[in-house]
Formats: C-alpha cells, sequence, structure tokens
C-alpha cells in the first residue's frame, strides 16, 4: 500500500511538472497580472513591453543579449522600452543618468556602453560626478549634458519614478511588463520550473514573454 501511494505521488508531481511550462505559462506561476492595468504606449497591434532594469544589475546585464535578440526578431509586432528602477530613491544616480540620455535620444546608443561599464571594466557609476566624468569621457558635450541632468523635467521624473514603478508592481529587476497588464521575471520562471538549467533560464523568460504578446493581443 506504501508503494502504491508513493508511485501515485511521483505521478501527480510529474505531471504537474509537465502542466508548468514556459510556453504555457500559469498566472500566479509564471506570470502575474497587475490588479490595475496601466496605459500603454503601443498603437494598433502592437503590443508594449517594458523592461524594468538597474544598470548594475546582474540579472539584467545577463539577460540583455538575449532580450536584444527577442526584441529584433519580434520586429514591428511589439513597442520596448526599459525604465530604470531608482533603488536609492529619488536620487538615484543610475535612474538619473538613464533619464538624461533618454531625454537626449542618446540612451539606446550608449546603453551597452554604460552596462560595459558597471560589469566589464567595474567600474561603479554612484554620484553625479561619476557620470558626468563617464559622459564626457563618452563624447558628450559637458554643458549639454549638465543643462538636462539639472533641468526641471528630469530632476521631477526622477522623483516620480519611484511611483512609476510602484504602479506597475515591481519591486525587482529584471522585471518585463506585457501589454501594460502582465509582468513576470525570470526568477518567477525559475521557481515555477525547477528542472530548468541556469544557463537555460534567459530563454524560459523570453518563451514566456511570447506567450504574454500572443495573449495580450487577443
Amino acid at each position: 500500500m506504501l508503494r502504491l501511494k508513493l508511485a501515485v505521488a511521483a505521478v501527480a508531481l510529474l505531471a504537474g511538472a509537465a502542466f508548468a511550462s514556459p510556453t504555457a505559462p500559469r498566472n500566479g506561476a509564471e506570470y502575474t497580472t497587475l490588479k490595475t492595468p496601466q496605459p500603454v504606449q503601443a498603437q494598433g497591434k502592437k503590443v508594449e513591453v517594458i523592461e524594468f532594469f538597474m544598470y548594475h544589475c546582474p540579472a539584467c546585464y545577463a539577460l540583455e543579449p538575449a532580450m536584444l535578440e527577442w526584441v529584433k526578431k519580434q520586429g514591428d509586432n511589439i513597442v520596448f522600452r526599459r525604465i530604470h528602477l531608482p533603488l536609492t530613491g529619488e536620487n538615484d544616480p543610475e535612474a538619473h543618468l538613464f533619464l538624461t540620455l533618454e531625454a537626449m535620444k542618446l540612451e539606446e546608443s550608449l546603453h551597452a556602453k554604460i552596462l560595459s561599464t558597471w560589469h566589464v571594466e567595474r567600474r561603479r557609476l554612484k554620484s553625479d560626478a561619476d557620470n558626468l566624468d563617464w559622459a564626457v569621457k563618452n563624447g558628450i558635450d559637458k554643458d549639454k549634458f549638465l543643462a538636462v541632468y539639472n533641468s526641471f523635467s528630469i530632476v521631477t521624473k526622477l522623483k516620480n519614478s519611484g511611483r512609476v514603478a510602484g504602479t506597475y508592481e515591481v519591486t525587482s529587476t529584471p522585471t518585463l511588463i506585457v501589454g501594460g497588464r502582465y509582468s513576470t521575471n525570470p526568477s518567477m520562471v525559475d521557481a515555477s520550473n525547477p528542472g530548468i538549467p541556469r544557463q537555460k533560464l534567459d530563454q524560459a523568460t523570453l518563451q514566456v514573454l511570447d506567450a504574454l504578446v500572443a495573449q495580450a493581443r487577443k
């Protein structure tokens, strides 16, 4: 009888593991649904995908190559944008740099350089002075940079960035928001699919994104 019970339990466990899959994500497991859907910038059939990240975040850096490849593959199916989570609050220097470069339309072209500064050169940009020094060394006009960096609009956005993260229920990075409605991240995918090898976790996360984009489009 004991052997029979153990066999039944094993079959049930295997069945549950088979059902849990990045290609068929479950609400409350591989992803969650936001309590309050947020407005999106995408129009028509395009689906908005937001990556909440931080420059210093090792998991964000690890996801970056696969994420870029996924975005390129999606093409006109999505509108992709990033939002920097302000780890240290309304004066967070990383988020401040991100917002400044975004306003100057330089963030996309310099994103890889900033990540390399943090994760390859091991150089920490932890202050306004660090940010200014990095900007000048990477060819940005000092006066133009400071004018945007210290502008009322950027300072206001920086102060509100924590509230923005709160509306999306984001508390860690990387977190991915699909269609202003669905939220997922590698940690959720890993916890819900413990058999996935660590080196395949990023790809599994993108499989969840595929499913959520399709779901949002419906």
